[in-house]
């Protein structure tokens, strides 16, 4: 489970970065919001989310907000647990989404966050979000 610091990152993120400055972009590309998903992969102290859920997960909460395309990455990620003091590392679901940098998209993806959380008992979902310049 990625924890507190990327709850904190996911506070920021949604909070902080609507005054960044979009990107010059090059001919051909447009000014985009990327961002980045991590989700642990496990519950307690096993895998708790296996690829079938996380594939299910995808299909009921990623697509439908974002159906226009995404990545999604194996991972492997690492926290330490405060609680326990521990080095914590676990399989990991990296999912990549270029998007209109609108509040409605920031929404939908704290949307995502959350119900990755209730579905499968997540302390927190990691969540990066850039300026980026994209064509496709």
């Amino acid at each position: 489970m990625i924890r507190l610091g990327f709850a904190l990152l996911l506070a920021g993120a949604l909070g902080g970065c609507a005054g960044l400055a979009p990107p010059s972009c090059a001919p051909g590309q447009q000014a985009m919001l990327t961002a980045e998903l991590l989700f642990g992969r496990k519950i307690g102290d096993r895998i708790g989310v296996s690829q079938t859920a996380f594939r299910r997960f995808v299909d009921d909460e990623v697509t439908p907000r974002f159906p226009d395309g995404l990545t999604i990455l194996d991972a492997s990620g690492q926290y330490r647990d405060r609680e326990r003091g521990v080095l914590i590392r676990e399989p990991s679901k990296l999912i990549l989404i270029a998007t209109p940098d609108e509040t409605e998209n920031r929404e939908k993806l704290a949307a995502i966050a959350e119900a990755y959380k209730r579905r499968f008992n997540q302390q927190s979902v990691g969540l990066i979000l850039k300026p980026a310049c994209a064509s496709f």
